[in-house]
Order: structure tokens, then C-alpha cells, then sequence
């Protein structure tokens, strides 16, 4: 490392959410460390992030049913529902302790009220969602969840999905006026507004061409994409927040926990459309169930979206195939990422999850006729013309060996922490942007431990964390929700859409 090396306290890698809410975390919590933030786009937020390249949903456990997966009694395991409804609290508390001190302008830029419903259809999809709402219904994050199997109920709920419906198969809904729509990307350039406001460094069209450990500090070499001009980091402390990215750079750095980790990048497709009655007639997320055989991960909802203050409506997801780790990434990320030592992690993984790779490849031959008949089921009236085929962001699914099987981490966001702590990197995607907050107070118990203590109080009122969260009585855990929602300028708690 040469003499010209900058010095900061923090160094923090990707534009993203992620690492955006580290630092203003750490800002809060440290105002006088120096950070620098370095992104290789040439804006906040443009990769998973940004508004059309994730669903928007606000991930709570309202709605999903791949968060209460069914156990053989047909009774559900609503375990990892409530534990992502107690990490989004935890978002809900920090964005609106920001909004309180106006730090995050009009929380509707980036933050609206869109009730979220459960799609049960068939005999069996009606057991499986009644079954989840009666888990749920008592739990005081789930309170004034509604269920109906009645059809004029069902009609008024959910027109566009009701209009021209075929009567005979058993059908049913959950509602909750508590789900949101979330523009992450807006979100994203708005905490990263406050933290350069705090003085941190923040520079985007800056690409990480190495990052190594020297004597106790990392040393992070960056390139100007636009002039070419590099520049040197040298940190006590690294976060990597790159999303698809993530994985080749510690692979680059030689971090070892990752040596024998592998990833499978996703395409995601939706149908658009922006039809003024179509909008009008769905003002909700409804989120089905994966079909017999289907992986959690195929899931379909049909979502109302606000970006940039238009009104869309999605239908997906439908997965596609690219090589690429980023929507902007290199066709050769793929076969980059090969190593010797996840070699053996890869080849599991193909051995192992053979219904998902004939699932991918099912969808991989899905003509566009074949997904507007996808939509029909959600949607009886569909006529094609009124919807576009959108690419919808890059995900890179986690592959990991365990017992000599190859699995693939398809929900979840795994922390990884290397060198005592000095660097931590996230791999995974869904629930993702929604347990934010939450996840990167598990990224400062991990990274700083001797710290905690000291921090304890305000990160208990800034952004509690789940076990905290998870602490509080009937009462509080209400009082907080409704504080939260009031200050977002949400709908009330169980109050009408």
C-alpha cells in the first residue's frame, strides 16, 4: 500500500440498501468515524434496489406462503412469518424515527399503504390458507388479518381477479391492511443523502478492482470507471453489500469462509401494465401458492406498484436465465465464480435439486402465450395486449454443501463475517430489502461485539433489534406498530385500505 492510501473508519461496498442502512446506522451510533461508501454504478440503488428490479412488497409474513410452509398434519409452521414480521418492525421503527426528524422527506415517496392478501384456490389451497390464518390471527403483528371463502366477499376485495371468474372451484383469501409497497430505490438515495449530509464519503462510478488484508487493516483499490483514476482505501473494518457481486469479490480477496460456496444466478421476468381500469380494479399484493411440485420460489402474486408516482400492476415471477450476477454484469460471471474448491458444491447442487433445475427449465420454455395464461388463472379477463413483458432484476441463489448434499438457500440472507469480524458480506436475496434494518443490526453484533453494550440503548430505540423486538408484551409491540405506521402515514392497524 502506498503512502496515498486514505484512511477510514469505515469502508462500505455497494450503493444499495444494505449498506446505505449500515451507515447511517453507524453514523448514528459512531458520528465521528469516517466512512466511504463506493458503488461501481453511476447512481444509488440501480441493481437489486432499485424499484423494477424487486417486487416492492414489504415483506412482513402477511401474505406469503412460502414463509408458513406446511407440515404432513396440514397444520403450518408459521415460525419464520413471525420472525420477518419482527425484522420489519424493526425497518418500520428506523425509517420512521428518520421521517420524525425529517431527515427522510415525505415517507410517500417511498412508503404506501397496499393491503396484502393470500390467494387460496382449489380444495387444498383453501385448507392450506384457512390454516394459515388461523396460526397467524392471534399474533398481535398479524391483528385484523381477515379471511373469507365467501364469493361476494372475495368480489369486492379483489375485482379484476373476480371479473369473469368461472364458478365451481373453491376459492378463498386472507387480507391485511397492514402490508405495504416499498420503493427501495427511493429509500436508498434518501439514507444515502442523510450520511454524505453526516459527512461520509459517497462516490458512485467507482469499481473495486481488489481488496486484500495487510497488517490488522483491509486495503480496498478502486478504479474510476469514468477517467480511469485509481485510488486506495485502507480500512480496520470492510462491508460488502454488492449484491450478486458479493461472492466473486470475497472469492478475489481469498476470504476462506467462502472457498467452497457456490451461486446459481436467476432471471426474473413480470407482466406489466399501467391501465387505468386494470390499476383501479387491484389495489393489493395477492400472493398464491406454488403449484404441486413447484419450488417455494415460483410463488405468483399479481401487485400493486407506485414508482415514480405512476400506478402499475406486476404478475410474476416468471424465471429466465442469464450468466450474468448483475443486471449489469458480465456474461462471464458465471464461469468466473468456478473454483476448485466449490467445484464439489456445484455438482451437488445439480445432483440434488433436480426438480428445481426441471422447474427452471420448464420456465425457460414458457412461450409468452404460456405466461398470459399464467395470469389468467389470477386473472380471468386478461387480454394480452394490455400487458408487456418486463426483466425484473438478478438474483443469485447461495449453494452450500451440507452432509454431503448440495442445497440451494433459496430464502433467507446469510451473513458471513471473516478475519474476526473486520469484514462482513451478505449472500442471498428474499425477504432481502425488508429485514434491512434488522439485518445489518445482526451485521454490528457480529462485527463489533465489544461495542454492543455501549450501543445498546440507542439501537434499542432506533432500530430494536428482532430478539428485542421479540421481548416486548402484547401492548408495546402494538403501541410501537401503530407509532410507526402513524408517523409513515400508513393505514391504521386493522383499519380500512
Amino acid at each position: 500500500m502506498t503512502s496515498t492510501a486514505e484512511e477510514r473508519d469505515v469502508v462500505l461496498i455497494g450503493g444499495g440498501v444494505m449498506s446505505a442502512t449500515l451507515g447511517v446506522l453507524l453514523s448514528e451510533l459512531e458520528p465521528d468515524w469516517t466512512i466511504s461508501v463506493v458503488e461501481r454504478l453511476d447512481a444509488a440503488g440501480l441493481e437489486s434496489s432499485s424499484a423494477w428490479n424487486n417486487a416492492g412488497t414489504g415483506h412482513a409474513g402477511l401474505c406469503e406462503f412460502n414463509y408458513t410452509p406446511r407440515r404432513p398434519d396440514g397444520t403450518v409452521d408459521v415460525t419464520s412469518a413471525v420472525q420477518i414480521g419482527e425484522q420489519f418492525l424493526t425497518s418500520l421503527q428506523l425509517w420512521a424515527q428518520l421521517v420524525e426528524r425529517g431527515l427522510l422527506g415525505a415517507p410517500g415517496d417511498f412508503i404506501r399503504s397496499v393491503p396484502h392478501m393470500g390467494f387460496g384456490r382449489g380444495a387444498d389451497g383453501v385448507a392450506y390458507l384457512r390454516a394459515r390464518w388461523e396460526a397467524l390471527r392471534d399474533h398481535p403483528l398479524f391483528a385484523g388479518q381477515e379471511f373469507s371463502d365467501d364469493p361476494a366477499v372475495l368480489a369486492r376485495w379483489l375485482p379484476l381477479v373476480f371479473d369473469r371468474r368461472p364458478a365451481g372451484e373453491p376459492v378463498a383469501a386472507t387480507r391485511s391492511a397492514q402490508g405495504t409497497d416499498v420503493d427501495f430505490g427511493v429509500l436508498t438515495r434518501r439514507l444515502l443523502d442523510v450520511l454524505a449530509g453526516r459527512g461520509a464519503d459517497v462516490r458512485f462510478g467507482q469499481e473495486v478492482r481488489a481488496l486484500r488484508r495487510h497488517g490488522g487493516r483491509w486495503h480496498v483499490d478502486v478504479r474510476d470507471r469514468g477517467t480511469g483514476a485509481r485510488r486506495q482505501l485502507s480500512t480496520p473494518y470492510v462491508f460488502v453489500g454488492a449484491g450478486g457481486g458479493t461472492l466473486p469479490l470475497l472469492q478475489s480477496a481469498r476470504v476462506p469462509e467462502v472457498r467452497s460456496h457456490g451461486v446459481f444466478p436467476i432471471s426474473g421476468q413480470f407482466l406489466r401494465t399501467d391501465r387505468p381500469e386494470l390499476v383501479a380494479a387491484h389495489a393489493a399484493k395477492l400472493y398464491g401458492h406454488a403449484a404441486p411440485g413447484a419450488p417455494p420460489i415460483s410463488v405468483p402474486h399479481l401487485d400493486r406498484r407506485v414508482v415514480e408516482g405512476r400506478e402499475h400492476l406486476v404478475f410474476g415471477p416468471f424465471a429466465a436465465f442469464s450468466p450474468r450476477f448483475l443486471t449489469q454484469g458480465r456474461l462471464t460471471d458465471l464461469v468466473r465464480s468456478v473454483r476448485r474448491g466449490n467445484l464439489p458444491t456445484l455438482l451437488a447442487a445439480a445432483r440434488d435439486n433436480r426438480s428445481l433445475m426441471a422447474y427452471l427449465v420448464r420456465q425457460l420454455r414458457q412461450t409468452g402465450e404460456d405466461k398470459v395464461a399464467a395470469l389468467a388463472e389470477f386473472v380471468p379477463s386478461v387480454r394480452a395486449e394490455d400487458w408487456e413483458l418486463i426483466t425484473a432484476g438478478q438474483r443469485v441463489q447461495v449453494l452450500k454443501t451440507a452432509d454431503g448434499r448440495g442445497s440451494m438457500v433459496g430464502f433467507g440472507t446469510e451473513l458471513l463475517t471473516s478475519a474476526g469480524g473486520s469484514l462482513a458480506a451478505l449472500l442471498g436475496a428474499s425477504p432481502g430489502a425488508s429485514t434491512a434494518a434488522a439485518t445489518m443490526v445482526d451485521v454490528l453484533a457480529a462485527s463489533f461485539p465489544g461495542r454492543m453494550a455501549g450501543w445498546a440503548p440507542r439501537l434499542d430505540d432506533l432500530a430494536p433489534s428482532e430478539a428485542t423486538v421479540r421481548g416486548w408484551d402484547a401492548a408495546r409491540l402494538a403501541a410501537t406498530v401503530d407509532h410507526a405506521r402513524a408517523v409513515l402515514q400508513l393505514t391504521p392497524t386493522g383499519g380500512p385500505a
